[in-house]
């Protein structure tokens, strides 16, 4: 069994059992600050992108746009990178915390005003194109909303862990409008635990954070793709697929976790991401498709309008400019350049395919290759087909090889390496306090 991951019979039966008013006002408060926070941000790093790069999107901006422009700008992110973290340091003296670090060895306690701050400073860097998610910010505030409820209404730590899982879903729920994905996601692979005593609150409080966004943002999905349909072809090639986006995800988890733990520390917080970004924005000048998020990336390639030769090098470019990012401090969410990721994947793989058995879209491939890496990578195979399927807008029509590429994905990933993208970020001492905290004679 994975160390990182909790039994569902350690989860107390009274968890959801409080005093049961205070916990359950607890949940809707958390859903609609969640919500709330998650409207704010998006309009906040529109409005960036927007000032920086003027157009109809971040790619077609960059595309056309001067290549002193690309690295003066990117350079512009690295020295707000450096100084942001001294004045997040300087704003609190107690360390940097992730949501699921805090979950698991903390109860779910945050440092409030560094992890608002964070926030605050990942929205800023994305919008300027640095290559890391724009959900990490909208997480973070609603696991802060939730820690502080849980606070307020003097909650158990069971009952805190389950309302930050639950906050920090619904943050991301709001953010790209996915209230099932959402709720799945807090509870399968931020809190680890999939039980029907645990699946209302973390639905409550993603329903209303999301039902909240939609009066500030469009309730549409985020992809819009083709109505693709199954054949035999595509069947087939999830089989053969899955346990390759598998391999794929171990090598990103480790290259990630080995980022994550070489951040920079003392003059280095100010001169490697300085580095870092001007070195991407040299790149961007002749692969513009590098900055930001992935979002208008993941949508070429769910469409067919990205070239293999292209889709081979963005596969090796993009991970990279996270890992650059990430390695050199700046703050970020890990979910869409890890869709990316398997959206390109399995375009490529998608192509391949098609000179043994043609018919099928490279398209519906990409789609595919992003769910099972995306599960591959987050060890949460069920909330990453009703991601992939929320955020495309489809139906039923390509469920079986959703399923088979996830699910062969993942158990090829759990089996080489137990962690997840998320838990794989923890230091070696850090998962052996977790294991004694969750061992029987710790209880």
């Amino acid at each position: 069994m994975d160390p990182l991951q909790e039994t569902v019979g350690s989860v107390p039966p009274t968890l959801t059992r409080p005093g049961a008013v205070g916990f359950w006002a607890a949940v809707a408060l958390t859903g609609a600050g969640a919500g709330i926070g998650a409207a704010v941000l998006t309009r906040l790093l529109e409005l960036i992108q927007h000032l920086v790069w003027p157009g109809p999107n971040l790619l077609d901006a960059a595309s056309h746009a001067a290549p002193w422009r690309n690295i003066i700008i990117l350079l512009g992110a690295g020295l707000l990178t450096g100084a942001g973290q001294i004045v997040i340091h300087r704003l609190s003296s107690a360390n940097g915390i992730d949501i699921t670090e805090a979950i698991s060895l903390y109860a779910g306690r945050l440092p409030a005003w560094r992890t608002v701050a964070s926030a605050l400073l990942s929205v800023l860097l994305v919008g300027m194109g640095a290559s890391l998610g724009r959900e990490g910010a909208p997480k973070q505030v609603g696991a802060v909303m939730a820690n502080l409820l849980a606070d307020r209404r003097h909650l158990s730590d069971e009952q805190r862990r389950l309302l930050v899982a639950c906050g920090a879903g619904a943050g991301m729920a709001a953010a790209y409008g996915v209230p099932l994905g959402g709720a799945l996601f807090a509870l399968e692979v931020l809190r680890g635990v999939l039980a029907l005593r645990l699946v209302l609150p973390a639905l409550l409080a993603s329903a209303i954070a999301t039902g909240i966004s939609w009066l500030a943002l469009p309730d549409a999905p985020t992809y819009v793709i083709p109505s693709y349909t199954t054949s035999l072809s595509v069947v087939f090639w999830a089989v053969l697929a899955g346990p390759i986006a598998g391999l794929v995800s171990v090598v990103y988890i480790r290259v990630i976790a080995w980022a994550d733990r070489n951040k920079p520390t003392g003059w280095l917080r100010v001169v490697a991401p300085c580095a870092a970004l001007a070195l991407i924005g040299v790149v961007s000048i002749a692969y513009p498709q590098i900055l930001g998020n992935g979002k208008d990336v993941t949508q070429l390639a769910f469409t067919n309008q990205i070239a293999p030769l292209l889709l081979l090098t963005l596969l090796l470019l993009k991970p990279i400019a996270t890992v650059l990012c990430l390695g050199s401090g700046v703050p970020g969410g890990l979910f869409t350049p890890t869709l990316t990721l398997g959206a390109l994947l399995g375009g490529l793989l998608g192509y391949v395919w098609g000179w043994f058995w043609p018919g099928v879209p490279p398209g519906l491939f990409a789609v595919v290759g992003a769910a099972a890496v995306l599960a591959a990578s987050t060890h949460g195979p069920i909330s990453a087909i009703v991601l992939v399927l929320e955020l495309t807008g489809r139906d039923r029509s390509i469920i079986l090889p959703l399923v088979l590429a996830v699910g062969t994905a993942t158990l090829v990933a759990r089996t080489i390496d137990p962690r997840s993208i998320y838990d794989a970020r923890f230091t070696d001492t850090k998962i052996r306090e977790l294991q004694r905290a969750r061992s029987p004679s710790a209880a």
